[in-house]
């Protein structure tokens, strides 16, 4: 082997040693973009998560200012505006 085969030789194993760091670096950045993407989905997931709850617990509060009102304004109605009660409501059924 000669002096321009060995050179020849050193230049391509540089190559790829060159092309297998920049590919690593192409991946490793990929890898944190990927990461980066879950992290913002979780956050925005989360922080859609507090505004539906506090919305159950509003409708939750009004629906007990009924019950307390029925219960409290006429006696004589109250079994009438339990009945009415009975009705399927809308927030039982997103609950289940």
């Amino acid at each position: 082997m000669g002096p321009g085969e060995t050179i020849a030789l050193i230049a391509v194993v540089i190559l790829i040693i060159v092309g297998l760091g920049v590919m690593g670096s192409m991946y490793s950045r990929r890898l944190a973009f990927k990461e980066r993407q879950l992290e913002l989905r979780i956050a925005q997931e989360n922080s859609a998560a507090p505004a539906r709850s506090t919305d159950d617990v509003a409708k939750l509060e009004q629906r007990v200012r009924v019950l307390e009102r029925i219960a409290t304004d006429n006696p004589g109605r109250l079994a009438a505006a339990i009945e009415d009660l009975r009705q399927p409501h809308p927030l039982k059924e997103e609950l289940q």
